[in-house]
């Protein structure tokens, strides 16, 4: 789930600066307010940035933004001290400074990226379902922008890969809930959950559980013919399944019949 490239115009752009006042700062890592030239400034942010000395890096391109404002590193350090947050795993920090370079910068040919940084920001932090899935939603939310925004872009194509995940990890926490309120034969409540994955989540692999545990839930309501109706979809589109298997047992059970 790393973010898999650097963005490049901004690394080739970082290279081509001179090195010079460089070496005189390669074995400090003081960020503390000494006015410097914007070369040297930027430089030993990189030299930490290459190093791995990430929060570092990040402290001295948040430098040359606030000593250097009109220059045009400025606005590249913005998006290299948000990558060098994430990269030290600092998201609320990362996303923040992308966030601040598209307010200020919202045609700039790297808006893409910025944009695709705020959402991996997100994707990263996504916990498992046993946890709220409020920072889940919120990756979703931005990578459906990124997709709508620049959809021809390569970012969008990597955020329609992690859409899907995404779903699917939604689809997950509303199966955690849905087989909780069976448990506590909460029937009516976990008929609306499995609903939902199927509704809102069709392509997730819990779609076939959702199913079954549909059909259970409707034959625990009294209602055999939705459970009927649910039954059949399984068999239609997952047959051979264990969950179609299960469903097709417990519909002969209860007698009634699954065709």
């Amino acid at each position: 789930m790393r973010l898999p490239l650097r963005p490049l115009a901004l690394i080739l752009i970082a290279a081509a600066l001179p090195l010079a006042g460089c070496a005189s700062n390669r074995n400090k890592a003081d960020t503390r307010y000494v006015a410097r030239d914007v070369d040297t400034l930027y430089n030993a942010a990189k030299y930490q940035l290459d190093r791995g000395r990430y929060p570092t890096a990040a402290a001295l391109f948040d430098e040359v933004e606030r000593q250097h404002p009109y220059s045009i590193w400025a606005r590249r350090s913005q998006l290299m001290s948000a990558f060098s947050y994430y990269l030290a795993r600092d998201y609320s920090k990362s996303a923040e400074s992308a966030q601040r370079f598209l307010s200020i910068h919202p045609g700039n040919k790297d808006a893409p990226y910025a944009l695709y940084l705020i959402a991996v920001d997100y994707y990263e932090q996504i916990e498992d379902v046993q946890h709220d899935q409020k920072i889940t939603q919120q990756a979703l939310d931005a990578m459906g922008e990124l997709i709508r925004r620049y959809p021809d872009s390569n970012y969008a194509a990597d955020a329609r890969l992690k859409v899907d995940l995404i779903n699917d990890h939604l689809a997950g926490k509303e199966m955690e809930i849905g087989r909780f309120y069976q448990r506590r034969a909460d029937w009516l409540a976990s008929v609306i959950r499995f609903r939902s994955v199927i509704d809102k989540y069709q392509t997730s692999s819990h779609v076939p559980e959702a199913l079954m545990r549909l059909t259970e839930s409707y034959l625990a309501l009294g209602v055999p013919e939705e459970a009927k109706r649910a039954a059949a979809v399984l068999g239609s589109n997952y047959p051979g399944t264990e969950w179609y298997e299960h469903a097709y047992r417990l519909m002969q059970q209860k007698g009634v019949s699954a065709s």
